[in-house]
Parts: structure tokens; sequence; C-alpha cells
């Protein structure tokens, strides 16, 4: 939710302070080679013949990760918790309280067999399960090092400099306006992320409608579109996307899912325009119709320099500057957290070469990044023990066919966040290439499954309001602009009416 940016200076000179100590941080310990070191380390990781235990944490492990995401989806709906889940530091300590949890059982209950024979065999794996003092810094390190920071670098650095771009105007908001709109939106979200298109587009969206009556259909579709379904071409468009790139999965890999984002997005477009023509824009008052017309003023930029440079820095940033992989035309692997500590720098350069004004127009803060920081702390630790029973488990629940985990992925990313649900049905899918022994194959999983989970973690994000990160914050911005949005059920009544039919004809089209 968004918050008045009261004092944005004061938090941009602690965010310029603390990427000043990280920078020089990072720089000492080059000097030192440890990052170097690091990065060895992990191709030969990468290269290595992994022994993956035979046996998984027990299954009410899952607890935790199912209490974290219920709470995300619940509280907010319950009047007298949702004013105590607005402070992201309550988020937070229930949060790192969850993921606390899963780590005592690593360090305690797996570790000593003593200890687990004592408290019960249904509380603890046998000694033999491979489960040991070096798993459990594995977990942690591989939650932690490898996936969290990574993972809310991009996203911190994608919603900041994107802060400082801003579009004013307000042109005549005719049917075709609006979808124009929509279709930049649905380019933009898998270039800058969902969340960059939607800070980028929603107000000038906004102040072209301020005119007319009848908006409430135009945000949601906003939603529908640049929230989600537009993101999906690029790992920088959705975090879930991004998560499969930090476990191996090319990065222009994405770009074959063209066909159903073609798709998807243009008959969503399509659909609106006919709605709003033939339905909303006719029942406009004629005042309102006149004043819209006449009040108008054409579209101008602000701080596209330098943030639309250092976007695209971002970009170039997450594709080439990848450990994993070596740097084009070279046999060189980039520095661990090199990639990082460049998406730091381009932040810092943004906050400091760009406009104050245009972030306080904006209404700029750092609010909704943090509660993201603070939920997906415990997410990215809760997590881990799911993703080891379906390592193992996921072979026997029944998904074979891309349509299974397409629709097994969206169903869970409705209603729970979908990146960790990307990472789960990931996993699944591994399993089930690995038993069936198909073919081709991207980071261990077969392609044909791979475009399920990504098409059904991206597209099925927007049928709630809690799918996805930017769905929320767009609704109280249209709130705060005079919108009257719809209820959470009524919002989904929206969406299964016009997203399920249009899903099952994408399964039957790009999934059979």
């Amino acid at each position: 939710m968004e918050h008045p940016a009261t004092h944005p200076q004061g938090s941009s000179r602690t965010v310029l302070l603390a990427i000043a100590v990280i920078v020089v941080g990072y720089g000492f310990l080059a000097a030192t080679g440890i990052p170097q070191q690091a990065t060895g380390l992990l191709v030969e990781a990468e290269h290595a013949e992994q022994i993956r235990p035979q046996q998984h944490a027990p299954y009410w492990m899952v607890l935790p990760f199912a209490g974290l995401l219920g709470a995300i989806a619940v509280l907010p709906l319950i009047p007298a918790t949702s004013h105590w889940w607005e402070h992201n530091r309550n988020k937070f300590f229930l949060a790192a309280a969850l993921a606390a949890v899963t780590l005592a059982y690593y360090l305690l209950l797996a570790d000593f067999p003593v200890l687990g024979h004592w408290l019960g065999p249904h509380l603890s794996p046998p000694a033999e399960a491979g489960v040991n003092h070096t798993m459990a810094w594995d977990i942690l390190a591989n939650a932690i090092f490898m996936e969290y920071v990574p993972f809310m670098t991009l996203l911190f650095s994608l919603y900041t400099i994107s802060g400082g771009i801003r579009i004013q105007g307000d042109m005549p908001a005719h049917p075709l306006t609006n979808s124009a709109f929509l279709a930049v939106g649905a380019v933009l979200a898998s270039i800058i992320g969902t969340t960059g298109a939607a800070m980028v587009l929603i107000r000038p969206l906004l102040e072209t409608n301020r005119e007319r009556t009848h908006v409430k259909h135009t945000v949601i579709f906003f939603i529908f579109i640049v929230c989600n379904c537009g993101g999906c071409l690029l790992p920088t468009g959705d975090p879930p996307l991004f998560l499969g790139y930090l476990t191996g999965v090319d990065f222009l890999w994405t770009l074959k899912l063209w066909p159903a984002w073609l798709f998807v997005n243009g008959m969503l477009i399509a659909i609106y325009f006919a709605w709003d023509r033939l339905w909303y824009y006719p029942r406009e008052a004629a005042r309102d119709i006149a004043r819209d017309e006449t009040r108008t003023h054409r579209l101008r930029f602000f701080g596209a320099w330098p943030n639309a440079v250092l976007l695209a820095a971002v970009i170039v940033s997450v594709a080439l500057l990848g450990p994993r992989q070596t740097f084009p035309g070279t046999d060189w692997h980039p520095w661990f957290y090199l990639r990082e500590v460049v998406q730091l720098i381009l932040i810092a350069l943004s906050l400091l070469l760009g406009s104050r004004a245009v972030r306080h127009a904006n209404h700029f803060n750092y609010a909704a990044v943090v509660e993201v920081a603070a939920l997906f702390f415990g997410i990215f630790i809760c997590m881990q023990p799911p993703l080891q029973i379906l390592g193992i488990e996921g072979r026997n629940l029944g998904l074979t066919a891309p349509a299974h985990f397409f629709w097994a992925t969206g169903s869970l990313s409705s209603v729970l966040d979908n990146a960790p649900t990307y990472v789960v049905f990931f996993e699944t899918a591994k399993s089930v290439t690995a038993q069936a022994e198909l073919s081709p194959t991207v980071a261990g999983v077969a392609e044909t499954l791979l475009m399920a989970v990504s098409l059904g973690a991206v597209f099925m994000g927007s049928m709630t309001y809690i799918g996805n990160g930017p769905n929320f914050m767009v609704k109280a911005i249209a709130e705060k602009s005079g919108v009257r949005m719809p209820s959470f059920f009524g919002y989904c009544v929206y969406s299964i009416l016009i997203l399920l039919p249009l899903f099952a004809v994408t399964t039957f089209l790009f999934l059979r």
C-alpha cells in the first residue's frame, strides 16, 4: 500500500549511505579475492554431481511456509488485524519468527538424532536422512545469499529507478487512448518489470481519465495486463521468472513465451476496447465528455534522463553479469555479487542525478519495497522444506502434462505469492522430467513443462489482489485518486468471468 512520502530526501540519504558502505566493503573484499573464490566454488558446484538425500524433512515442516503465505492472504482482509498488518515492522516480525522455526528444525531436531529421538520419530527424520550441519548451512546460504539477496536487489533497483520517471498529461480518455496505455504497459512490464511499469503508467492513466465517471474497469484491466500478464518476456518482467533465471534458466529463454504473451494481452486489450467503447463510454454524462475533450494537455516526460538509461543498464547487468555464466566472448565468470553491486551503484546514480521534484510528484517512498523485503526474508527460508519435499516426492503428485502444471501453478499463484509458487512447481517439474527422461530441457526441466509453470505463475497472479505485489499498490493509488475499486471478492468476479475462459483457451492453444 502506498504511503505519502513526507521526507523522501532523508530516506534517500540513508539509502545512499548504505550503498556507499556496501560498495566500499565489496571493494575491500575484491582486493582480498573473496568474490573471485566464491565464484569458483559456485561454478564447481554447478558442474559437480550432487548427492541428494533420499529422505526429506517431515511434512509438518510445511506449516511455517503455509502459515506465512496464509497470513499474507488473510490478515489484510480481517478488520481486527488489517491495521496491525499495515506496519512493515509487524510483517517482518511474523516472517522472521516463522523463518526461525524452520531454521530451528534444521539446527536442532535434524542435526541431533538423540534429541529428535527423544521428541519422537514423527518430529524428525532418522539420522541417515542426510540432514546435517552442512545441509542446514546450505539451506540458509541458498535461501539468503543465492536467492534472496539477488532477488531483492533487482526488485529494489527497478522500483527505485522507475520511481524517478514521471509521465504527466491529460489526453481525451477515449477507449482507444486507454487501450494504447494498456498496450504500452504490456511491453514495458517485460522490460522494466511489472512493478516499474505499473508505477510509471498508473498515474498518467488516472489523470487522463479523471473527467470520466466509469474508470474502475480500466484500472482492473490495467492490473490484468500491466501488473501481471505483460511481464513474461524477460526475467526482469516478473519475480518468478527472475527466480528461474537464478536457478539456471537462460536470460533470453523467456522470449519463447511470446505467442502466449501476444495472445493473452492482445485478447485482453481487445475485450477492454469493445467493453469500454460499446458499454461504458456511451454512458458517460455529456458534460463529463465535454470537459474531457476540452481539459487536455499533451503528455510530458520528466526524469527520463538519467533513469531510462539506468533502467537499461539494470537489464544489461542481469543479462551479462550472472556468476553462473561466462561473460560474452570470454571465459571469465563475473565475480560473485558483482551484478548486485553494479545495480546498487545504478540506484545511487538515479538518486544523485535524478530530480527530487519528480520523485516528490510521484509520492515516491520505500514503503512498498520494504514490505516485500520484510516478507520475502521469511518466505525464502520457510519454503526450503517444501522444496526439499517436492524434490523427492514431486514425481508422485500426478502432474505430468503441461496443462497440469499451468493450472496447478496458476491456482496457487492466484491466492499466494507467485514467486515462491513458481519455485515449488519448478522443482516438481524437474523431478517429473528426470523420472520420465523428457527432452529438450532447460535448467533440468522439460521445456514444455517450464513454459507451463512460467505462464501459470505470471498470468494467474492477476486473479486476485494478492496474486502479485503491484496489484494492491495500483488499487491503493486508484482509490486515493477517487476511483471506487471493487472489494477483494468483487475483483474476483471480474477475473473469473474474464480471465478463466481466456486461460482455458490459452491451455488449448499452447499447452496441449
